[in-house]
């Protein structure tokens, strides 16, 4: 579980850390934020499943910061040291909010709510990629959905020309030219992908072999697409590269 911390006071964001890694180890903090500004920035990049607001930032607040944001797709939990925000933070539909000094029991309600609740949100968006998938139009053109900041991208699979890694994200290549960003790492797609001519051709790179013009012999073997991209293909792949590619390739000296 992805969070971000937003606190305008070091103490605090200390006391979130120390919590967190005693009482929730499972929660990886990505980032902290200081302001609204950062935070806004904070949430395009690194797409956190929960937040941790204090409602008080340098002369703004928490919820100037959702305000800003429009589509919401991760939990909240609000700390603020003045109980009168509680009915505000209801209002914005938080999953719950934390009063300063944080207790460690209601803290850790809280963590333990967010928990379950992100959980079943996963489970019904991989409910609802089955549905997309199993409608009528999409039985000749399966399509993937792609979670973005904001929305969900439905793509057709055959026109996802490469995807690549790019550390926990990967990067989707599309045959119109757009490129998507998504949080989910590329062994998770390639598994997802297995089934509709995709090979991992190395360890940042998964290709469909659609878009596959040539085998170049250069480097130790790299793979030229129809948009004039060279892939590389590891010493480990090559093999299952071949054997994917089958009578294809068998003229080819590996």
């Amino acid at each position: 579980m992805k969070a971000l911390i937003v606190d305008d006071e070091a103490a605090n964001l200390e006391n979130l850390h120390r919590l967190l890694k005693t009482y929730a180890p499972d929660v990886q903090v990505c980032a902290v934020a200081e302001n609204v500004e950062d935070a806004v920035n904070a949430i395009k990049h690194h797409h956190p499943e929960l937040v941790f607001l204090d409602i008080q930032l340098h002369g703004q607040s928490g919820f100037d910061l959702l305000k800003q944001l429009g589509d919401i797709n991760f939990e909240i939990i609000f700390v603020t040291a003045y109980n009168q925000y509680g009915i505000q933070a209801v209002k914005f539909a938080a999953l719950d909010y934390l009063l300063k000094p944080i207790d460690i029991d209601e803290f850790t309600v809280a963590v333990n709510k967010a928990r379950k609740t992100i959980q079943q949100r996963k489970k019904n968006d991989r409910l609802g990629y089955l549905l997309e998938y199993l409608k009528d139009d999409n039985l000749v053109k399966p399509r993937i959905a792609l979670p973005m900041f904001g929305e969900t991208r439905y793509v057709n699979i055959a026109d996802i020309i490469r995807c690549e890694a790019d550390n926990t994200y990967t990067r989707f290549f599309l045959a119109s030219g757009e490129k998507v960003l998504v949080s989910k790492t590329l062994k998770e797609y390639a598994d997802m992908l297995a089934g509709y001519s995709f090979v991992r051709v190395h360890q940042t790179h998964l290709v469909n072999m659609s878009y596959i013009k040539s085998w170049l012999r250069e480097d130790g073997g790299s793979l030229l697409l129809t948009d004039g991209i060279k892939i590389p293909v590891s010493k480990l792949n090559k093999r299952k590269v071949k054997d994917m590619l089958g009578e294809a390739f068998k003229l080819l000296s590996f």
